[in-house]
């Protein structure tokens, strides 16, 4: 049988370290923490998002994820805008402040993970790495199991 706490073990520490070398990362050439790139990141993708959007995105609870929102938009990275679906939530979207700091620390932030991951630069290796987390992801937790609220 593989050894499955060493397992863990290995991909605790590891998203533990890039976590901590990314974030240092960001806020030393860009003062950004990763926790706000993460968050302009996704809405620079997808626009428009609510709060719970992006908590379900993070796998993160509701409360946790307004929270970080909210400081995001005191640092003028963010906005709230209504929405015209639902009177009850607002959207949020970058401002133009926050759109100029998600371009300036992309390519920090990919620096990073490329000089992280460079073990595994030759495709192959990443391409299987990537396909097998996710089937984890998606097959080992019930989405009961996520936590959301």
């Amino acid at each position: 049988m593989p050894d499955l706490k060493g397992l863990y073990h290995e991909l605790v520490r590891f998203e533990t370290e890039l976590w901590s070398a990314a974030d240092t990362r960001l806020r030393r050439e860009c003062d950004l923490q990763l926790t706000w790139f993460e968050v302009l990141q996704s809405l620079g993708r997808r626009p428009r998002q609510r709060v719970q959007d992006l908590a379900t995105e993070f796998v993160i609870t509701v409360g946790g994820t307004s929270k970080v929102v909210d400081r995001i938009e005191q640092a003028g990275l963010l906005r709230r805008v209504a929405n015209p679906d639902d009177r009850r939530s607002s959207l949020l979207e970058l401002t133009r402040h926050g759109k100029q700091k998600l371009a300036d620390a992309t390519p920090v932030f990919e620096d990073e993970l490329a000089l992280r991951f460079g073990a595994l630069a030759g495709g192959t290796e990443l391409d299987r790495l990537a396909a097998s987390l996710r089937l984890l992801r998606t097959t080992a937790f019930a989405p009961s199991d996520r936590l959301t609220a």
